[in-house]
């Protein structure tokens, strides 16, 4: 039994729907599908209602198609970030304005609030429909972005997404999260911690379950004690709850948190309840947030370079635009611990949180 335009469409999520894909389903030529896609005359008013709605029922990008036919670049640039004024995602997209600014072309950010791809989609098209040469994807949250609908013509480049994760023919530049929560925790122990506890960012981003799994993996290595981390939102209010939580247990002497905005919250927790730090418990951020050098007790933490790894890999999106692909499709960017006054050996004279009256 021959297929149907309808089950073409549904068996072709390997890849984006081609004009040879519309002109078999409407049973012309292609040359008919760029003429009715360009606008053209010399094709006759059937004809052209059957293209555009075959080309509507596929899911067909005439914009996209119209660009490569002509020869015509854009050159225009479009992001896709989720809303948020993190440190980690807002400066990632800063630095990819800065440097798509410099280059001489335009940018489109759309920013999300839902994360599933669903919801990302028409983020997607909106984008598709201003004729964009690539489309970047900031988006840490965790979700397959290879549903994604994306003619093959318009490049992508991933923020966040490791080499196992990202689109065939797509670029990406990730951070070794796992690695410096590793690094964290490693410096803990080594000052003695018999274990660290963890607070963790939310379950659905994914550098915050890298984080728990390069936590995790270094007290493996070590043979210490694992308790279940507690998770918070990123914020610093989220810190300062955890921190209370956990300052109920009298051998809390190390704390791994996830980011450095809840572990200016963690570090509030302990001194509201008349806790030093680190004299009575060390603290590690990660992100090296600019305020975290300048607070009362400078803050040890992860330090990240998101501007260096959004300038490598911008200039690998545009080295592909140019028709000059890199050799490896994927790039792993290794964070670095910086030491302040937030951590030291544990004190044998710990003191308990303050009785209530």
């Amino acid at each position: 039994m021959p297929s149907t335009p309808a089950d073409d469409s549904a068996n072709r999520t390997a890849r984006p729907v081609s004009m040879m894909d519309v002109a078999a389903a409407a049973g012309v030529s292609q040359k008919t599908v760029s003429r009715v896609v360009n606008d053209e005359p010399h094709v006759s008013p059937v004809i052209r209602e059957r293209v555009l709605g075959t080309i509507a029922e596929l899911g067909f990008r005439p914009n996209s198609a119209a660009r490569v036919l002509k020869g015509q670049r854009s050159r225009r640039i479009g992001v896709i970030t989720i809303a948020t004024t993190l440190h980690g995602p807002a400066s990632t997209l800063a630095a990819i304005e800065r440097e798509t600014r410099t280059r001489g072309f335009s940018l489109t950010v759309v920013r999300t609030d839902e994360t599933a791809p669903e919801d990302l989609q028409p983020a997607v098209d909106s984008l598709l429909d201003q004729n964009v040469e690539a489309i970047v994807i900031s988006e840490p949250v965790d979700h397959h972005l290879s549903t994604l609908r994306i003619p093959a013509d318009v490049t992508v480049l991933t923020f966040g997404q490791g080499p196992d994760e990202i689109r065939p023919g797509s670029l990406a530049i990730a951070m070794d999260e796992s690695g410096g929560a590793r690094a964290a925790t490693d410096h803990l122990l080594a000052l003695g911690h018999e274990t660290v506890w963890h607070i963790s960012g939310p379950t659905d981003w994914i550098p915050a379950n890298r984080r728990v799994a390069g936590w995790a993996a270094s007290l493996e290595d070590a043979g210490a004690a694992r308790h279940e981390p507690l998770v918070g939102d990123w914020s610093p209010r989220s810190g300062f709850e955890a921190m209370s939580k956990l300052l109920q247990r009298p051998d809390v002497t190390a704390v791994f948190v996830a980011n450095d905005q809840m572990a200016i919250g963690a570090m509030s927790a302990i001194q509201a309840k008349g806790l030093r730090v680190p004299d009575d418990i060390s603290i590690v951020g990660f992100d090296d947030n600019p305020v975290a050098e300048f607070l009362a007790v400078p803050l040890t933490t992860i330090h990240q370079d998101f501007a260096e790894a959004a300038r490598q890999a911008m200039h690998r999106l545009f080295r592909t635009l140019d028709g000059h692909p890199p050799i490896e499709s994927a790039r792993l960017f290794a964070p670095q611990l910086v030491t302040r006054s937030s951590t030291a050996k544990p004190s044998p004279d710990r003191r308990r949180v303050r009785p209530v009256d």
